[in-house]
């Protein structure tokens, strides 16, 4: 059973696959070839299932940091006879400008030990376990490093240090002293590839700095973010990139699965996947915090990977990095999960839930990105036309809903509310999708959505928009009434949501849940954590609404849970404030990127004697 805080640790991404590095130097999760690959490391799942350590063999304490403008860690051990630092990188390809970070990536997780000061005694431990845990790898020296031969991996570790192996195990102790430098790889191919092989130390000293550089050139075109809390935004912006898989443009919701909502529960999930639902919110963030050539790039798999509309026209809610639709969930019995958690899963059940919100997701991020789309071709042209259609036609239909409920459809308001929003985007870029003929009719349904909505919507006895036609109950995405511009964020009936969500929705801390989850309501047993994405969705309409010195207290609670090297989970645990659920989490970091944005406009706003607050929309539609 893996114990590990998750706040210990720190990703690296080379934009095809991700690892992250425990504070103690350890390897603890890696997968090859791509985000939701077969894991080489995953004792953050289980003890057995793989690590690589380096770290002193003495006590020490520890400090990190990502050097600037990157996605390289460095760790530095400081123990009583002198400090030393670990740099940990995923190689990404040649710095080309930073126009395109990612290509060429030769798959290898590279480590550099310095000596600062003093001497310090190291310690190596290698124990690679392909497979997520099923694998033990028979391990052989070759001169200048360790192969692991077993199953479909062919993995090579350049190693300085003499390993003795052992168990499957790969162990060895050196001496780090000031001025002295050992670089580390493991490279990894496939058997019908190029086979992995041994690097010498000038190849991966170079490789290893041309990473760093890669990243300082991305980071240097691509960011201009200048408002408040700009090293956070900037740097979610990076998260946001080293999330991004390079061949695709997809954007995985998080590195990690299984990672628990609640500790020892069984809401545990493949977060390695990207989810159409994030389309307009990812798509807004990268504007901000990163560029227009990622937003297009993200918005161009979408379009790609999405159009496969079945009998019923129903849009699949979620793809593989590549674009593959079936995502077909299993459990991993062997695995022990992170704190006795299970079950572990891979692959996500929810493929196949039916979710009307993401037409409306869809067509709100092609309104955002309306400059760059305009040479769209027809097969794109006819697709939106048909989510915003199919929205027309189905908006009336029970739902999963946005945090794909496990129990039965109901007539969830925020599926509503964009399936309103298809129709206005749609009504918006009607001359792009050459789709003038059909304008009166999304008005006429338009509107009837949004009677509907407001009449079955809002609840006068709980005094908020609430969860689901009929219901009591709160629910934090009722939050984005204002933000897709439903209602104006002053309008009396949004006041009274977000003052609902702060004073009945939030822990002592402040912090927002998605929902309550008592008697099992979404169809699964025990509780979760508070959710930081809603936390973020409280700041951004509290500055829409013009209450900008309460959107920045919102918003610094939400970022306090940062851990020392920026990143954020999805959740917190309400009782002991640990970090919780898959990591990092793009969702909290686009919530940053978002509510920061939105507080730089309504401070710009009270500054110019402007009225804050109208959102992306008039209340009657976005641009009609």
């Amino acid at each position: 059973m893996s114990t590990t805080p998750i706040a210990d640790l720190a990703l690296v991404s080379d934009r095809h696959s991700a690892g992250l590095i425990g504070r103690d130097g350890s390897a603890e999760w890696l997968c090859f070839p791509r985000f939701d690959g077969p894991s080489v490391f995953a004792r953050l799942l289980d003890d057995e299932a793989g690590h690589w350590a380096i770290r002193p063999a003495v006590p020490y304490e520890t400090t990190r940091r990502y050097l600037p403008q990157t996605m390289v860690l460095e760790t530095t051990f400081r123990t009583g006879s002198g400090t030393v630092v670990l740099t940990d990188a995923l190689l990404t390809g040649p710095d080309d400008g930073g126009h395109r970070l990612g290509v060429g990536v030769p798959h290898l997780l590279a480590r550099r030990v310095s000596g600062v000061g003093g001497e310090v005694p190291m310690e190596i431990e290698y124990r690679p376990r392909p497979e997520y845990g099923l694998i033990y790898p028979i391990l052989s020296v070759v001169d200048g490093g360790v192969t692991a031969r077993g199953g479909a991996e062919w993995l090579v570790l350049t190693t300085p240090v003499a390993l003795g192996i052992g168990d499957c195990t790969g162990y060895g102790v050196f001496t780090a002293r000031a001025g002295e430098t050992w670089l580390f790889g493991m490279h990894r191919s496939t058997l019908e590839e190029t086979p992995a092989r041994v690097w010498d130390q000038e190849e991966l000293a170079a490789r290893l700095d041309g990473t760093i550089v890669a990243w300082q050139s991305w980071s240097n075109l691509h960011q201009a973010y200048d408002g408040p809390w700009r090293d956070l935004v900037h740097h979610s912006g990076r998260v946001l990139q080293a999330l991004s898989f390079q061949p695709s443009g997809a954007i995985v919701a998080a590195a990690t699965t299984s990672l628990p909502e609640w500790t020892g529960g069984e809401r545990n999930w493949d977060y390695r996947y990207t989810w159409v639902r994030d389309a307009s919110l990812t798509i807004g963030a990268l504007w901000v915090a990163a560029c227009p050539d990622e937003a297009s790039d993200f918005f161009a798999f979408l379009t790609t990977a999405a159009p496969s509309l079945g009998k019923d026209r129903a849009l699949q809610i979620m793809f593989s990095v590549r674009g593959e639709h079936d995502l077909s969930e299993r459990t991993l019995p062997h695995l022990r999960g992170w704190r006795a958690s299970r079950p572990v899963r891979i692959g996500n059940g929810a493929w196949n839930q039916r979710q009307i919100d993401v037409y409306g997701e869809l067509l709100d991020a092609a309104v955002r990105l309306e400059r760059q789309i305009g040479d769209i071709d027809d097969d794109v042209r006819r697709f939106l036309v048909t989510c915003a259609d199919t929205a027309a036609e189905r908006w009336m239909e029970k739902d999963q809903g946005i945090w794909e409920i496990r129990g039965e459809p109901q007539h969830f308001v925020y599926s509503k509310l964009m399936c309103w929003v298809a129709l206005d985007r749609g009504i918006a870029l009607a001359g792009l999708l050459r789709a003038q003929n059909r304008v009166e009719s999304w008005r006429r349904t338009r509107a009837e959505i949004r009677e509907t909505l407001l009449r079955e919507g809002w609840n006068n006895r709980v005094g908020a928009f609430t969860q689901a036609f009929g219901s009591d109950e709160l629910d934090a995405s009722a939050l984005m009434v204002p933000i897709v511009g439903f209602l104006p964020a002053s309008d009396p009936r949004v006041l009274s949501t977000i003052d609902a969500v702060a004073d009945r929705l939030t822990n002592d801390q402040g912090l927002v849940y998605r929902y309550r989850t008592a008697d099992g309501i979404d169809g699964l047993a025990g509780e979760e954590g508070t959710f930081l994405l809603c936390s973020f969705w409280l700041a951004q309409a509290l500055a829409m609404s013009g209450q900008a010195s309460r959107a920045r207290q919102a918003f610094e609670r939400a970022a306090a849970y940062t851990n020392d090297v920026g990143l954020l989970s999805e959740e917190i645990d309400p009782d002991n404030g640990e970090l919780l659920g898959n990591f990092p989490q793009a969702f909290s970091h686009i919530g940053l990127i978002n509510a920061a944005w939105a507080i730089d406009e309504a401070e710009r706003t009270a500054r110019g004697g402007g009225a804050a607050g109208a959102g992306r929309g008039n209340g009657e539609g976005r641009m009609a």
